[in-house]
């Protein structure tokens, strides 16, 4: 609200006094952050319990056959996913990264496949990034969602002259966004917080599917994002073509670090925001 109408517009200075009265008669306060926390505690005198965000349980790592049909279906509109080149076999099924056998109807990724990497972003001002594409390896960059400034960064993204980068920039339906955040090879997050205070659900639903994450730094990221543990951290576009460079060298490479940061994804057993509930929020709940 304050962003929209400046900190001393009548509403702002209203919903701010309002909060910070109420907040402290209530018996219980909930946030998502320690940093969060901390500053209520500090400037607000609210005492609050940290509970962050879980993912979904839709947000999961798709099933190959699963990938397949989504790049088949995501071919017939966006180029970027169709076959390279034609299979040996006219009657195989081919997309960018997979392909099916006629015979036996099973479903392979493709050796020589390009990455794909997935951005979710609400297309503002607070989402910004320029990439120079000269010298990156192979890869599909799908950026998904809406925002006011949508087709101004879609005009300048075919400005571009990239060598190895096709960029699409697809409205999901609502099925198919888990799905493709499950198919996916590296999820990039350009959110910075406005306020510093609250974590990007983006990241949230990717570790959901187990999908590493490079994330633009800020002030509580590391609550989240565990750098060299389950993805890395930028801090402007230069570093990120960097490590865009050093995950995807010798792509797709078992003993990469992109594998190895999904590893330990897939190791740390996340609560999912039912489980997180009832095991976090509900005790707190009962107890008041």
């Amino acid at each position: 609200m304050g962003l929209v109408h400046g900190p001393n517009h009548p509403l702002v200075l209203l919903a701010k006094w309002y909060e910070k009265f109420f907040g402290r008669l209530s018996h219980l306060n909930l946030c998502v952050t320690n940093a969060m926390r901390e500053d209520l505690a500090d400037n607000w005198h609210i005492r609050a319990v940290t509970v962050y965000d879980k993912p979904a349980s839709f947000f999961k790592e798709t099933p190959l056959d699963l990938q397949h049909r989504l790049f088949m279906k995501l071919g017939s509109m966006h180029s970027p996913f169709r076959a390279r080149s034609e299979p040996e076999d006219p009657v195989t099924e081919r997309s960018a990264f997979t392909e099916r056998d006629a015979g036996s109807g099973l479903v392979t990724r493709l050796r020589e496949r390009p990455a794909l990497l997935v951005s979710s972003t609400s297309w503002t001002e607070f989402e910004q990034l320029t990439l120079d594409g000269h010298n990156l390896p192979s890869l599909v960059c799908v950026i998904t969602g809406k925002g006011p400034l949508r087709e101004y960064y879609s005009r300048l993204i075919h400005q571009k002259h990239f060598q190895h980068i096709q960029v699409c920039t697809p409205w999901l339906e609502a099925e198919d966004y888990p799905l493709l955040l499950g198919s996916a090879d590296l999820g990039v997050c350009l959110h910075t917080s406005s306020s510093g205070l609250d974590l990007p659900m983006k990241v949230v639903d990717m570790f959901g599917c187990c999908l590493p994450v490079c994330a633009v730094n800020f002030k509580c990221l590391h609550e989240l994002v565990k750098h060299e543990e389950n993805g890395l951290v930028f801090e402007d576009s230069e570093e990120l073509a960097a490590q865009l460079q050093m995950l995807f060298s010798n792509f797709p490479d078992p003993a990469g670090k992109l594998n190895q940061f999904r590893k330990n994804l897939r190791e740390s057993q996340q609560l999912r925001w039912d489980e997180s509930w009832v095991q976090t929020v509900l005790p707190l709940v009962m107890d008041t």
